[in-house]
């Protein structure tokens, strides 16, 4: 393993109701790690950081549902970002296109946000995390590569994708998200939002093998397909 790969802490953490994954993803040598959407049980996670002795530096926002980043969803209040902010008062950092959304189902205020673009990074220590947008699911979707390492959210699943059936999604910008993730090398490991499948990550290859979302090669057959 080289010394890059030793230095990456990446861990998987199913959380809540909805079999959310959130993660945390930081330096190794200097403790320093960002939480990808904290949601359901806060104490928990700040708890699991205290224990092994990491600083949180930063939060990430896949995107804007109450799930990924708490709020209220079907009546139900869902701990999440807010009630970090309150212990632990770090930035949240969400696509532009997402931060009204943000705002509206958590509360906190632009003060409380960095509204990133595609291809924007952050340090975590020495460690670097690429935002890439990918629209679809909603307006301002994004994903979070770390060297060879893609956390995708509800954008790309092991074996499907976010849905397209909701306010904000759009069919279109699916595909075309899709194809950008589709393109990074076999070799990513691939972090999803959700533990929706047989096994918990898998690369890009493996992904290209069992994905039939990712096996359509063009729009119109996309757009049969979606409906």
């Amino acid at each position: 393993m080289g010394n890059e790969e030793q230095e990456l802490i990446v861990e998987q953490i199913q959380i809540g109701p909805m079999a959310n994954f959130t993660y945390i993803v930081g330096s190794r040598s200097t403790r320093e790690v960002a939480v990808v959407d904290p949601a359901w049980d806060i104490d928990g996670l700040l708890n699991h950081l205290a224990r092994r002795d990491y600083t949180l530096t930063a939060a990430l926002a896949t995107h804007y549902h109450p799930d990924h980043i708490g709020g209220g969803m079907g009546g139900h209040s869902i701990a999440g970002v807010t009630e970090l902010l309150a212990k632990s008062p770090v930035r949240v950092y969400a696509h532009r296109d997402e931060a009204g959304g943000v705002k509206r189902v958590t509360g906190i205020s632009d003060s409380d946000m960095v509204k990133v673009d595609s291809g924007d990074k952050l340090s975590v220590g020495p460690v670097e995390i690429e935002f890439l947008h990918t629209p679809g699911h909603t307006p301002g979707s994004q994903c979070f590569r770390i060297k060879n390492t893609l956390v995708s959210g509800d954008t790309l699943f092991i074996d499907g994708c976010g849905r397209v059936d909701l306010p904000g999604s759009d069919t279109e910008q699916m595909y075309h998200s899709l194809q950008k993730l589709k393109a990074l090398p076999d070799d990513t490991l691939l972090l999803p939002g959700h533990n929706y499948s047989n096994v918990p990550n898998a690369t890009m290859g493996e992904t290209k093998k069992v994905n039939a979302y990712l096996a359509v090669k063009d729009l119109p057959t996309w757009r049969q397909i979606m409906g």
